[in-house]
Parts: C-alpha cells; sequence; structure tokens
C-alpha cells in the first residue's frame, strides 16, 4: 500500500514547479524586451535624432559658406558700381549665423567629433574671419586692389577648405544614420528572433504541462475508479453479509423463541384446564399466557421484519402481496399496488434484495415525503423486472453536500442485481424510484 501511495502522488508540486519556471521565463523575457526597446529608445533619440539635428545645423553652415563664395565672387568682379566695404553688413549676418550655427552644431554633435576635428573646424573659422578682418580694413584704407588680392589668394581658399570640412562632417552623419539604422535593424531582428524562441519554448511547456496534467488525472481517475470499485465491493458483501446476519437472526427468533413461547402457551393452558375456574391462580395463568401469546406475536413480527420467512418459502410476490397492507395498518399510508405481466418465479437472494429496496422507498416516504398516498407498480416484462415507487410529497431534496445511506444501499442492491436505479423528482411534486433488473439475474436458475 505504501508503494502504490508513493506512485499516485499528487501533480501539485511539479504544477507549482511548472508555474516558478514559466513566471521567471516571462520575467526574464520582459526584461530582455525591456532592456532592449530602451536601447532602441535610445539610439533613436540620442543617434538618429541628435545627428538628423546635427546635420541641419551643417547645412546651415554650408549654406552660409556658400553665402560668403557668391558674395566674394561678387566682390571680385571689377565692373560693381559698390566699394568693398558695402559687404560689410552682410558678412557681420552672415557672420552671427555661422556662429550660432556652429554653437548648435557642436553641442549636438557631442561624443561624434573628435578633438582634432573640433580644433581643426574652430581654428578655421577662427582664421577665416581674422583674414576677412583685414581684407575689410585693407578696403576702408582705400587699398581695394591689395584687398581683392587678398580674398583672391587667402579668403577663397579658406572658404573652401571650410566647405570641404563641412562636407566631410556631413558625409560622417550620413554614414552614422546608416549604421544607426543598421543597428536598429539588427536589434529588432534579435528581438524577433528571441520573440519566436519564446513562443516556441512557451509552446512546448504548454504542451509537456498539458502531456503531464492528462498522465496525472489518467492516474488520479484510475485510482478513484479503483477506489470506486473497492468501495461498491465492499458495499455489495456487507449487504450480503448483513442478509445473511438478518436472516440467521430472524430463523433463530422464529425457531428457538417461537418454538419456547409456544410451548411455554400449551403448558399454561393444560395446567389451566386442571384448576377451577374461579381460583387465582388460574386468573394468574390466564395473564401469564396472554403475555406469552403477546411476546409471540411480537417476536414472529420481529422476524419478519428482519428478514421474512415468506421469501424463502413462497416468493417475493407472495410476500409483497404480505408486506404492504401491513406496511399500511403501520404506517396509514394509502398505498396502491398494482402487478401486471406474466409472472416467473424469482429467486430468494434476488428476491430480498427487490424486497429491501420497496421497504426503503417505503420507508422514505412516511418518514420524509409528507405524502399520504403512494403508488406502487411491479412489472413482469420479457426481459426485465420493473418496481417503481411513487408519492405525490414534497419531492427529492437531499441536503447540499449529503446522500443518504439508504439511497446508497438501494444503488448498491442494484448493482448487486446488475440492474439500474433511478431516483427522480416529478415535475408535479414528488418522487419516483425506479427500479430495472434483467430476467435472467433474478430467475432462481440464474443464482
Amino acid at each position: 500500500m505504501q508503494n502504490a501511495a508513493s506512485s499516485q502522488h499528487s501533480p501539485t508540486n511539479g504544477l507549482l514547479l511548472g508555474l516558478v519556471i514559466t513566471l521567471a521565463a516571462v520575467l526574464a523575457y520582459a526584461s530582455y524586451i525591456t532592456v532592449q526597446l530602451a536601447g532602441l529608445r535610445k539610439l533613436q533619440s540620442e543617434m538618429v535624432d541628435r545627428n538628423r539635428q546635427d546635420s541641419l545645423q551643417l547645412l546651415r553652415v554650408q549654406n552660409d559658406l556658400n553665402s560668403i563664395a557668391l558674395a566674394m565672387r561678387d566682390m571680385l568682379d571689377t565692373t560693381e558700381p559698390y566699394p568693398l566695404t558695402a559687404w560689410t553688413a552682410q558678412f557681420e549676418r552672415i557672420h552671427q549665423d555661422l556662429d550660432t550655427g556652429l554653437k548648435l552644431e557642436e553641442r549636438l554633435a557631442g561624443a561624434n567629433r573628435t578633438p582634432e576635428q573640433r580644433l581643426f573646424l574652430s581654428q578655421a573659422v577662427s582664421q577665416f574671419w581674422d583674414a576677412m578682418n583685414r581684407m575689410f580694413a585693407l578696403a576702408q584704407d582705400g587699398k581695394d586692389a591689395e584687398a581683392r588680392e587678398q580674398i583672391r589668394l587667402s579668403l577663397q581658399a579658406r572658404q573652401q577648405a571650410l566647405s570641404t570640412a563641412v562636407s566631410r562632417l556631413l558625409v560622417e552623419n550620413n554614414e552614422g544614420e546608416e549604421q544607426a539604422a543598421a543597428r536598429i535593424a539588427q536589434i529588432y531582428d534579435g528581438v524577433q528572433r528571441q520573440l519566436y524562441l519564446f513562443l516556441a519554448a512557451t509552446l512546448i511547456a504548454i504542451v509537456l504541462t498539458s502531456l503531464y496534467l492528462i498522465r496525472s488525472n489518467r492516474q488520479i481517475f484510475a485510482r478513484l475508479a479503483e477506489l470506486s470499485e473497492q468501495r461498491s465491493d465492499l458495499a455489495q458483501k456487507l449487504i450480503s453479509t448483513q442478509e445473511s446476519t438478518l436472516r440467521h437472526i430472524s430463523r433463530e427468533l422464529h425457531d428457538e423463541f417461537g418454538q419456547v413461547l409456544t410451548a411455554i402457551g400449551s403448558l399454561i393452558r393444560r395446567t389451566g384446564k386442571d384448576l377451577p375456574a374461579d381460583s387465582p391462580v388460574h386468573a394468574d395463568l390466564q395473564e401469564v399466557q396472554g403475555i406469552a401469546q403477546s411476546t409471540l406475536e411480537n417476536i414472529r413480527s420481529l422476524s419478519q421484519a428482519l428478514h421474512p420467512v415468506l421469501l424463502d418459502e413462497a416468493g417475493l410476490v407472495s410476500t409483497l402481496d404480505w408486506y404492504i397492507p401491513t406496511v399500511e395498518r403501520q404506517t396509514g399510508l394509502g398505498l396502491q399496488y398494482e402487478k401486471s405481466g406474466h409472472t416467473y418465479p424469482v429467486g430468494a437472494s434476488a428476491g430480498v434484495q427487490i424486497y429491501r429496496v420497496l421497504q426503503e422507498a417505503l420507508n422514505n416516504v412516511a418518514r420524509h415525503s409528507g405524502a399520504k398516498e403512494a403508488w406502487i407498480r411491479l412489472r413482469f416484462e420479457p426481459t426485465i423486472l420493473i418496481l417503481e415507487i411513487e408519492d405525490h410529497g414534497k419531492g427529492f431534496r437531499p441536503a447540499e453536500g449529503q446522500t443518504g445511506i439508504g439511497l446508497v444501499a438501494m444503488r448498491e442492491r442494484a448493482e448487486i442485481l446488475g440492474g439500474s436505479l433511478k431516483v427522480s423528482s416529478l415535475t408535479t411534486g414528488g418522487t419516483l424510484v425506479h427500479l430495472e433488473v434483467p430476467r435472467e439475474q433474478v430467475e432462481p436458475h440464474a443464482e
């Protein structure tokens, strides 16, 4: 029994372990997704967006440099009627806008710029404006030819160098955006791959858990079926033992005590005949004889209640013909008894089970239904024997979680006979007990 109990362990521990593993996997995957999404958000906000804004500022700087180049071209045109100092205000506006754009670009570029690049750009811009200031100083002194020569030899070269440097930075920004896009695509691919793996692992876990549950449930239900069968066998053995004991007690009461009381009554009658009728002893003997006769009748009634001798001597039909009027007298119920079909013999062992079902059903009617009448129908059909007990009382309403032991015993008796018992509530109120037993199970040759 210990080995059997250990093999039928509960699946609760395994299920709890599976639940813990599943929750841990879900938390781990959620953490992984959170980290990846945070990385994506950082990459997109701190790199891609800033890189795009940096590129816009570089385009702004490049546009200012192009404006300077166009202005210097016009300044070199000798056909222009304006003096060189006329471009001072325009270059001041470009200077302010260029400085603002370079400051914004430096802040947005961040770690994307090397110290050498920052130093070169800063020095180149500073040297360009120093040269520009010297050129305007020459122009104010009336040295237009020398100023134009400085534009041609120095300022245009410096402007082209700055434009080249800014173009190179724009190219680096474009390359950075492509690399960031590639990294984003790589992260998305990794997340998608991990998602597929997680879904596959989840499905596998669900399948394994389901198989484990199915296996555990099959074992549990098989064990329950085995226990139910053992309980049914035990109940049937108890019923058989009970009937055997009751039969033995009934016979002992009927044969032993009945004969003793009969003998005592006979002795008292013979003794009384020898005494005068007016003798006090004669009156006492008459009283003792009445007590003995009453006791004999009570013992015979008790014997019949324990196990009707008629079942063994006259069969089921005769026993019911005697029992039903007896119940009417004892309980005050109005019993309508109906027999139908071609009667065939019922063995004593089967008859006692049918008799006990009827006895329990009528006891329930008398005690619980509140009905004043009941209908009993015994039908002998070609293949089955049917017994029905119907009342129009309160109906069958067992308390929640409770099943009467009498109902259990009735079902077990039906199973002993290989039949079936149904207890149902009628729509009009009341209860119907329906017992069906195969004919081959009740006939004497089938025992």
